[in-house]
């Protein structure tokens, strides 16, 4: 997959992952996001090599979670 690809993917996930940070931790959109943008997750999934670009923005959203949790994230077999 090219980096632009990658890129129009991320832009596709990216905001039902952010909205779902926004509903479940009563956040607002920019903390949302600096939550996301900065998190592990988050740098694993802008390398195409991770391939977690083909998870649903829930399962993202739950891996995130569990590294706001835990500290580490327990990554999908598939991934």
């Amino acid at each position: 997959m090219t980096p632009e690809k990658l890129s129009a993917l991320l832009s596709i996930l990216n905001p039902p992952v952010i909205q779902m940070i926004i509903d479940n931790r009563r956040v607002n959109s920019i903390e949302a996001a600096r939550l996301f943008y900065n998190s592990d997750l988050y740098a694993m999934l802008e390398k195409e090599e991770s391939k977690l670009w083909h998870l649903s923005p829930l399962t993202l959203y739950e891996l995130f979670e569990e590294e706001l949790a835990t500290g580490s994230i327990n990554y999908p077999e598939e991934a």
